[in-house]
């Protein structure tokens, strides 16, 4: 990815935040490697299709495991 202005690294950073605070609100755990992506796109390290699909591709094991 290209070089980020400190103002999107700063946005980003926020988004996180406040994502994570959300999860909290709801009782929802984010687990290590949620957070470790989410540092990598706010850095602009990775694409926020990139961090969509690993999340989904470590969660789907769990997910199809649970039942209804």
């Amino acid at each position: 990815m290209s070089k980020m202005s400190p103002k999107t690294y700063n946005r980003r950073l926020a988004a996180v935040k406040a994502a994570d605070a959300v999860n909290k609100i709801e009782g929802v755990p984010v687990s290590s490697f949620a957070r470790l992506l989410s540092a990598q796109w706010a850095r602009g390290e990775i694409s926020g299709d990139e961090m969509k699909a690993a999340l989904l591709a470590a969660h789907k094991p769990a997910a199809s495991e649970a039942k209804p």
